[in-house]
């Protein structure tokens, strides 16, 4: 199994929303692939709410059989299609892909 963890900083601005509400719109988006894509476990989004120095805004959380799955998550068209709205949105970007 291959765990994909993400974790963003948001702007406090883009898309034309604020932080909180482009924090809630990319939890629903990437949730809502759940089951929609072939070899995806399991994906669970979480927004801080401590707000510390260290804190990052938003983490994702996911599972694959293996990397071939993880592959295809990245290049499926479902995926592809929510990237520009992170990528608008974040100010910075960490991932860790580990196998188990």
């Amino acid at each position: 199994m291959i765990k994909h963890i993400v974790f963003w900083n948001l702007k406090d601005a883009a898309n034309n929303s604020d932080k909180d509400s482009n924090a809630k719109s990319i939890k629903q988006k990437l949730e809502s692939l759940q089951g929609k894509i072939e070899g995806l476990i399991k994906i669970e989004v979480g927004i801080d709410f401590l707000h510390s120095p260290e804190s990052m805004d938003l983490v994702l959380y996911s599972e694959f059989t293996d990397k071939a799955a993880l592959d295809f998550y990245q290049q499926h068209p479902l995926h592809k299609e929510i990237m520009p709205f992170i990528a608008e949105a974040r100010s910075e970007r960490r991932v860790v892909d580990y196998e188990v």
